[in-house]
């Protein structure tokens, strides 16, 4: 079972927008030190929708060749294209890597009918572990409860990414199919609550920046130590909400390059941090103990 602190890993990149191996495999490395129990790459924080599909399976087989087995990895497969699903989703597979988390689909805006069946299919063509993702602020579709306990049934689906950050939605989730597959959080801000009541883990951007916290916070409310969980806990939260001031994964990606674990670096569409929120998200990083 996949559980604990799961990164989702930036991709680091150079000024140019190349991928920036050599930091990539340095943050690894860093996150397996520091506890991280798996890593996500090629998700949305790893700047998916603008790789190619060439970059997009060589990063994933670069990182499964990467962690060799050390932690799991769980590779981004998914697409408003079922077809493009099943060919990220089978690349994975011959790859290695241990599950993969498939968006719901974005911007086409299906039927709930439309996610089962969409989701269905890529089950059956692929003999991989699978994880739902959903976040409907950024995909334009919600995928409800009730469709998401019709795919429990389905042998290979084994969790679902809740990133809505409504606590009520995941209690939905833990009642109708908690049984059944891992409610896995995609919401720091929540992530603690939703560990203490039966979420299996906590799918992270902040572990980017502070991995052994994020693994201590994620072990302890998964223990049941709600007290100790709130004490790692409660000194991050502004930043859990400053990395959102704008579209993931720029602030992140602003505040790792802050401190010298990245070189500056996203790709178009996205850019930069607006400088009015360098204040704000610097202020978060010191209450969180990452600067003086």
């Amino acid at each position: 079972m996949i559980q604990g602190s799961i990164v989702a890993i930036v991709t680091p990149m150079f000024p140019n927008g190349d991928i920036d191996y050599d930091a990539f495999d340095r943050l690894i490395e860093w996150h397996i030190a520091s506890g991280t129990d798996a890593i996500v790459v090629a998700g949305t924080t790893g700047e998916s929708p603008t790789l190619s599909e060439q970059e997009h399976c060589e990063l994933m087989r670069h990182c499964v060749d990467t962690v060799a087995g050390r932690i799991p990895v769980i590779a981004g497969t998914g697409s408003n294209s079922t077809r493009e699903a099943i060919y990220f989703t089978r690349a994975a597979m011959e790859y290695g890597a241990d599950a993969c988390l498939l968006v719901a689909p974005y911007y086409n805006k299906p039927s709930q009918e439309g996610l089962y069946q969409h989701f269905k299919k890529v089950s059956e063509e692929v003999d991989i572990k699978q994880i739902l993702y959903n976040v409907p602020s950024r995909t334009g579709c919600d995928l409800l409860p009730p469709t998401v306990a019709r795919l429990a049934d389905l042998e290979n689906i084994v969790g679902i990414k809740e990133a809505s950050g409504d606590m009520g939605r995941c209690r939905d989730l833990l009642r109708l199919c908690g049984d059944r597959i891992s409610i896995y959080g995609g919401d720091d801000a929540t992530a603690r609550t939703l560990l203490l009541e039966g979420g299996r883990g906590n799918i992270s951007v902040t572990a980017n920046l502070l991995p052994a916290q994020m693994h201590r916070m994620c072990a302890l409310a998964m223990q049941g130590d709600a007290d100790g969980a709130m004490a790692v806990d409660a000194p991050l939260a502004a930043l859990h909400d400053k990395l959102f001031v704008e579209g993931n994964p720029v602030p992140i990606k602003w505040a790792m390059a802050r401190l010298g674990l990245i070189k500056p670096g996203v790709r178009l569409p996205l850019v930069d941090l607006s400088t009015g929120f360098h204040d704000v998200l610097t202020a978060a990083m010191r209450q969180a103990g990452l600067m003086q």
